[in-house]
C-alpha cells in the first residue's frame, strides 16, 4: 500500500514536470529532485544520507524518458538545431558521464550549493534578458571545439544535481544569439544525452550501495522512476506544443522564476 501511494504521489509529480520539460526544455530535474527528496524522506524509503543522491539519480533516469518525448514533439515542431547538436550532444556525454562516477563521492552539502548558486545565477541572467528590449546585437556561435568543451562543463555540472540540462544550455545557447525555441529544443534533444551517460554513471556507482531486490537500481528507485514516467511521457509533447503560442518574454520569465524559486528552496532544505 505505500509503495503504491508512492508511485500515485509520483505520477502527479511526473504530470506537471513534463509539461515544464516541454515547455522549457530543462529536463524536468529542477523540479523532480526536491520534491522527491521530500517524498524519499516522508516514506523513509531509505536513511536520509542517501536521499539526496538518489533523488538526483532517479530524476536522471527519469529525464531520459521525458527528454525523448519532449524532442520528438520539437523535432516535429522543426525546432531542433541538427547542425549544432552532434558537438553539443558530444559534449554534454562526456561531462554526463564523469560526474555520474563522480557525484557519489562529493557531500550533499556540497552538491546543494553548486545547485543552488549556478540556478540562482541563471534565473537573474534569464530575468534580465527578458525585461531588455530586443536588439541587433548577434555574437557568434563558437567554433565545434570550443562548443563541445563548454557543454562538456554544462553537461556534467547539470548531471551531478540531476537536471536535464536546459538549465544551463538554453542560456549558453541563447547567449550566443540561438533563437530561444530552438535552443530549448536542442536542450530537449541533448537531455535524453545527459540522462543517459549520466544514469549510467550513478547506477553503475551504486550498486554496491542498494540492493534491486529493495527496488534499486544502483541509486535509481525503480517505483518513483516508473510513476514519474507514466505521465510525463504524455505531458512533455503538451508543453512542447504551448512554445509555439507563447511569446519568448513570457517563456523566460516562467523559466527565471523557475529556477529561483526551486534554488531557494534546496538552500533552505
Amino acid at each position: 500500500m505505500t509503495e503504491l501511494l508512492l508511485i500515485i504521489y509520483c505520477a502527479l509529480l511526473g504530470s506537471g514536470v513534463g509539461f515544464l520539460a516541454g515547455l522549457l526544455g530543462i529536463g524536468g530535474g529542477l523540479v523532480i529532485v526536491p520534491i522527491l527528496s521530500i517524498i524519499l524522506l516522508h516514506f523513509a524509503i531509505l536513511p536520509p544520507e542517501q536521499v539526496v543522491i538518489v533523488a538526483i539519480a532517479t530524476s536522471l533516469a527519469s529525464i531520459l524518458f521525458t527528454s525523448t518525448s519532449s524532442a520528438i514533439a520539437h523535432h516535429k515542431n522543426g525546432n531542433v538545431p541538427w547542425h549544432l547538436a552532434p558537438w553539443i550532444m558530444t559534449g554534454v556525454a562526456l561531462g554526463a558521464l564523469i560526474s555520474g562516477f563522480l557525484a557519489a563521492l562529493l557531500p550533499g552539502n556540497i552538491v546543494r550549493i553548486i545547485f543552488a548558486a549556478s540556478v540562482a545565477l541563471i534565473a537573474f541572467k534569464m530575468f534580465y534578458s527578458s525585461t531588455k528590449k530586443e536588439t541587433t546585437t548577434t555574437r557568434n556561435m563558437p567554433n565545434n571545439v570550443v562548443l563541445t568543451f563548454l557543454t562538456t562543463i554544462t553537461g556534467g555540472l547539470s548531471a551531478m544535481i540531476g537536471i536535464g540540462g536546459g538549465a544551463l544550455l538554453v542560456p549558453l545557447l541563447t547567449f550566443f544569439s540561438l533563437d530561444m525555441k530552438k535552443a530549448i529544443g536542442c536542450a530537449s534533444a541533448c537531455g535524453i544525452v545527459i540522462a543517459l551517460f549520466g544514469s549510467i554513471g550513478y547506477i553503475s556507482s551504486g550498486i554496491s550501495y542498494l540492493s534491486i531486490t529493495d527496488g534499486f537500481a544502483g541509486f535509481v528507485y525503480l517505483p518513483a522512476l516508473f510513476g514519474i514516467v507514466c505521465t510525463s511521457w504524455f505531458t512533455a509533447p503538451l508543453g512542447a506544443k504551448a512554445t509555439n503560442y507563447l511569446p519568448v518574454p513570457i517563456i523566460k520569465k516562467i523559466f527565471s522564476a523557475l529556477l529561483l524559486a526551486m534554488a531557494t528552496n534546496m538552500v533552505i532544505s
